[in-house]
């Protein structure tokens, strides 16, 4: 199995950290996000990583280049010589001939990678979007009214619930074909894309613990999850 990690980001929300520190190396206790990431994906059967690059990429590669999970799987990196998108940085890499997995390089996850995987190819998927559950409390009142502008329904701060991307997706090599070499494209205007062609788009939503750590509230959750439940995010030998 083959995987994309995007590593290329500035983490603007964990800023004053990640001035010096690219987001995939900020610690999750004793070691970086990434680090935990590749040990995941390894013990669910990846064997090849592509690592998509940008802002403080030589410090992501000299960390990957002289750890221990970094020797134990085959790693590659994939230059960005301007951000490319949540898709778009799929475009120019080279050898991705099966389904393959895309992630980013911040999410602390429970999620089972090999499961989520034989799903997609199961179902005949071109693309397969990981999704979670995200309860969204709204500090307004909120009006419910018909087209002659009568208000017909109040609901004092509700909370909302909707399907959320988990930032993690498995492609078909299929639909390489629709994303262009070096130009910029995000992931929800290619799955609108394939859902307009009538392509087949499907949600795995996993009963699994889900933490993006893109500010620093959240990076805080996942350290202090992970330090807690240590044995669920990390199987096997690790």
């Amino acid at each position: 199995m083959q995987a994309v990690i995007l590593a290329g980001g500035q983490g603007q929300r964990l800023r004053p950290y990640t001035s010096v520190l690219p987001k995939p190396l900020m610690p999750i206790g004793e070691r970086p996000i990434l680090d935990i990431i590749l040990r995941q994906l390894k013990y669910h059967g990846v064997d090849e990583v592509i690592v998509a690059l940008g802002y403080l990429g030589p410090l992501i590669q000299s960390y990957l280049d002289q750890s221990e999970i970094g020797k134990q799987l085959n790693i590659r990196y994939h230059w960005e010589e301007k951000p490319l998108g949540t898709a778009g940085a799929v475009g120019s890499i080279e050898g991705l001939n099966g389904p393959f997995f895309v992630m980013n390089g911040d999410i602390l996850t429970s999620l089972d990678f090999a499961e989520m995987y034989q799903t997609h190819i199961k179902d005949g998927a071109d693309l397969t979007v990981g999704t979670v559950k995200t309860d969204v409390k709204v500090e307004l009142g909120v009006l419910s009214m018909d087209k002659t502008g009568h208000i017909i329904g109040y609901d004092e701060k509700p909370t909302l619930s909707y399907a959320a991307s988990m930032g993690i997706y498995v492609y078909s090599p299929e639909i390489l074909a629709r994303i262009k070499p070096n130009e910029y494209l995000d992931a929800p205007t290619l799955v609108l894309d394939l859902i307009s062609d009538k392509r087949k788009v499907l949600s795995y939503a996993p009963d699994c613990k889900w933490i993006d750590m893109g500010n620093r509230g959240e990076h805080e959750r996942a350290t202090e999850e992970f330090l807690e439940n240590r044995a669920t995010y990390l199987k096997g030998d690790f």
